[in-house]
């Protein structure tokens, strides 16, 4: 079983006086997330320990896939997050 992991980080709008939740269009981007969640693209995904980065394992072809899918998202647009690093994950104990 092969997925891609991709991890994201926060971008130059990021305002870190506020949470999450308070960010500008958390309401569109969290509906956004979960419709891709919802369609299976998303198979899991959460932040990381570091508090400026999230990983998601996501189930598609390629990272141009994953880019163009991920471009949709409003805090792509918006500059609060940014795609960091897409890499192959081959599921080898547990799958």
């Amino acid at each position: 079983m092969r997925y891609l992991a991709v991890t994201r980080s926060r971008g130059p709008a990021w305002d870190h006086s506020r949470s999450l939740d308070e960010q500008d269009g958390f309401a569109e981007h969290a509906s956004f997330m979960n419709a891709l969640v919802a369609e299976g693209f998303i198979v899991l995904g959460g932040p990381l320990d570091d508090e400026e980065s999230v990983l998601l394992i996501v189930d598609a072809p390629t990272e141009h896939a994953v880019r163009t899918r991920l471009a949709g998202d409003p805090w792509t647009a918006t500059g609060l997050l940014e795609l960091a690093r897409v890499q192959e994950w081959e599921i080898l104990l547990g799958g």
